[in-house]
């Protein structure tokens, strides 16, 4: 079986922790949880094209180290 690889600071049991939160939630929960991101006047959201968010994690990880 193949060894899974995780960013850096991560492993098996946090992600497995980030899932059970999401997985626990209800549909309210998740909507108010979407809503405080968007009103986060410290963040950006944006769309991003599915091939070019590898090159933007790239960037986004060259530019915060």
């Amino acid at each position: 079986m193949k060894q899974s690889k995780f960013p850096p600071g991560w492993d098996e049991s946090r992600v497995r922790e980030v899932l059970a939160h999401y997985e626990s939630q209800t549909e309210d929960e998740a909507v108010a949880e979407d809503e405080a991101a968007a009103e986060n006047s410290s963040l950006t959201l944006m769309e991003v094209p599915n091939e070019l968010v590898p090159k933007v994690r790239a960037l986004i990880a060259r530019l915060a180290s």
